[in-house]
C-alpha cells in the first residue's frame, strides 16, 4: 500500500526540496589517511548486514501494542482522559504513539542518509569520504527497516515533526562542510540513540528490540566518526568560528528538546494543542525522557571542543549540564555488545532447535 494512504495526518507535498550550497571536494591524495578513521572504515565494511535476513520479520506484532513499552510512557496515562478511555481506545493510542515515534526515526534516518552522502561530497579528506560512504549504506538500511516495520506491522505513519524538520533543514542548507557532521552525527543521531535505547531497554517485544539493537550497533560507529573528525577540525578554528558552531548547537538542542513529545498524537484524540503541550510537560515519564535524550549529546559536544560559557549556561538551563561528565565510550561499547549478545542468544536458540529436530528424526528412524 502506498505510504500516503497510511499517514495519520496530511504530510503535505510528496517531496521536500532543500536548497543546497557549498562545494564538492575531491582529493588526489590516495595513500595518506588517519589510522583511526581508516580502522573505523574497515569496521564499517566488516559490519555491513542485510535487514531482510538478520531481522526475523516473521515475528508477530500486535498493532495495538507494537512496542510493548509501559503505559506510563504515554502522556495521557494517569489523567482524566485516560480514565475515560476504553481498552480499545488505549490500544489505538498505543498504535498512534508507536507510529509517531517510529515515523520520526524513519524520517531522521532518511535525513541521515542524505547528510552522510553530503559529507562524502563535501569533506576534504579521503579517509572521511571512505567512512561516510559506508555510513550512507547504513542509513539506507535503517530507513528501509523502519519503513517496513511501519508498513507491515503498524499500518500507520506520521509526517515529520516540525522541530526535526527545522533542524534537518538548517543542517542541509549550511555551506560549511562540517555542519552535516555537527547537525546529524552529534545532535540528531545523538538524540535518536537515546530514544532508541530507552525503547530497546523497556520493550518486551522481540521484533522492535532486534531492530533497535542492530540499528544502535551501527549508530555507535557513526557517532565515533563524528567525534574523530570534528575533534581534529575544531582544534584549528578561531574562537569566533567555535562560537558560531556553539550557537548552532544551542539552537538545535532547544529545538530537539521539544521533539519527542507527540502532541500531534494527542490532537488526533481530540485534545486541543495547548492542553496537549501541558499534558506532555506534566508527564513524569516524558520529563525524565527529555533529560535522558541528552545523555549522548552533551558529553559528545564537550569532547569535540564546543564547551563555551554560553553553551554551558544553556545546558544548565535545560538541566543536563552534569551529563557532560558521562562516559560516552562506555555507552557506545554497551550498544555494540548488546547487539552481539542478542545475536548470540537468537542463534543459540535456533541451533538448539535444529539439534532437537535432528535428534528427533534419528530417534524416529531408529524406532522405525
Amino acid at each position: 500500500m502506498p505510504s500516503y494512504e497510511l499517514y495519520a495526518d496530511d504530510p503535505g507535498s510528496p517531496g521536500w526540496q532543500v536548497p543546497a550550497t557549498g562545494a564538492a571536494r575531491l582529493s588526489w591524495e590516495y595513500d595518506d589517511g588517519r589510522d583511526r578513521l581508516l580502522a573505523l572504515y574497515q569496521k564499517g565494511k566488516d559490519k555491513q548486514w542485510d535487514g531482510q535476513m538478520r531481522i526475523d520479520w516473521d515475528l508477530e506484532v500486535d498493532p495495538y501494542d507494537p512496542l510493548g513499552t509501559p503505559d506510563e510512557s504515554l502522556a495521557l496515562h494517569d489523567t482524566p482522559h485516560w480514565a475515560k478511555m476504553t481498552d480499545r481506545d488505549k490500544g489505538e493510542l498505543r498504535r498512534h504513539f508507536a507510529s509517531w515515534q517510529f515515523s520520526q526515526f524513519l524520517h531522521g534516518e532518511q535525513g541521515a542518509m542524505v547528510c552522510a552522502a553530503r559529507i562524502v561530497e563535501s569533506v576534504p579528506d579521503l579517509d572521511a569520504k571512505f567512512y561516510s560512504a559506508t555510513q550512507t549504506m547504513d542509513e539506507a538500511r535503517h530507513a528501509e527497516i523502519y519503513a517496513r516495520f511501519l508498513h507491515e506491522k503498524v499500518g500507520m505513519l506520521y509526517p515529520i515533526d516540525d522541530n526535526l524538520s527545522a533542524l534537518l533543514g538548517d543542517t542541509l542548507r549550511d555551506s560549511r562542510w562540517d555542519m552535516p557532521y555537527l547537525g546529524m552525527q552529534v545532535l540528531i543521531e545523538g538524540l535518536a540513540l537515546a530514544a532508541f535505547g530507552m525503547i530497546r531497554d523497556t520493550t518486551d517485544k522481540p521484533l522492535p528490540k532486534q531492530i533497535l539493537a542492530y540499528v544502535m550497533q551501527d549508530e555507535a560507529r557513526h557517532v565515533a566518526f563524528g567525534r574523530m573528525a570534528l575533534r581534529d577540525y575544531y582544534r584549528q578554528l578561531t574562537d569566533a568560528e567555535l562560537r558560531e558552531r556553539e550557537e548552532f548547537v544551542i539552537e538545535g538542542c532547544y529545538l530537539m528538546r521539544d521533539r519527542l513529545r507527540g502532541e500531534a498524537v494527542l490532537e488526533n484524540f481530540g485534545i486541543p494543542r495547548a492542553e496537549a503541550e501541558e499534558l506532555c510537560e506534566r508527564s513524569p515519564f516524558l520529563r525524565l525522557f527529555r533529560q535522558l535524550l541528552f545523555s549522548r549529546i552533551v558529553p559528545c559536544v564537550k569532547d569535540i571542543g564546543l564547551w563555551g560559557e554560553r553553551l554551558q549556561r544553556a545546558y544548565v538551563d535545560m538541566g543536563v549540564f552534569e551529563l557532560g561528565n558521562s562516559n560516552l565510550d562506555l555507552l557506545m561499547a554497551q550498544d555494540e555488545e548488546l547487539a552481539e549478545t542478542l545475536d548470540a542468544e537468537r542463534f543459540a536458540a535456533e541451533e538448539k532447535a535444529r539439534v532437537a529436530e535432528v535428534t528427533e528424526a534419528i530417534e524416529a528412524g531408529g524406532a522405525g
